[in-house]
């Protein structure tokens, strides 16, 4: 594995991430993101997010779907999901909408990541 992609539930944009932080406040759990709400509190990302991500030798890159469907228009996929990128650009899934909208933790995230 060359490095990972992930790709959250929500759009790029200044009015995109009000709105994404009001409903993650005020509605957590219809919010539609898990990526966010598993390595993001409210204001910033989780310090145990953080020091995983910090100590990884893997390089990881974070986008917006709108941002990933802009690069990747060929690909069809729900989010929020990570990929495998490999050096010649071609992207596996990692892990699914449907996997992380079953986690219920960061550590259950890391856990996975780690195997």
């Amino acid at each position: 594995m060359d490095s990972l992609l992930f790709v959250y539930n929500t759009s790029s944009g200044f009015w995109s991430k009000k709105i994404d932080f009001a409903h993650k406040i005020l509605s957590p759990d219809t919010y539609a993101c898990s990526l966010c709400s598993l390595t993001h509190g409210n204001f910033v990302e989780t310090d145990s997010w953080k020091t995983f991500r910090e100590s990884q030798k893997t390089p990881m890159e974070f986008i917006y779907k709108n941002e990933f469907e802009t690069q990747y228009p060929h690909i069809k996929t729900t989010y929020p999901v990570v990929f495998s990128v490999t050096s010649n650009g071609s992207l596996k899934v990692v892990l699914s909408s449907k996997e992380l909208n079953k986690m219920t933790s960061v550590e259950m995230l890391i856990s996975v990541l780690n195997k």
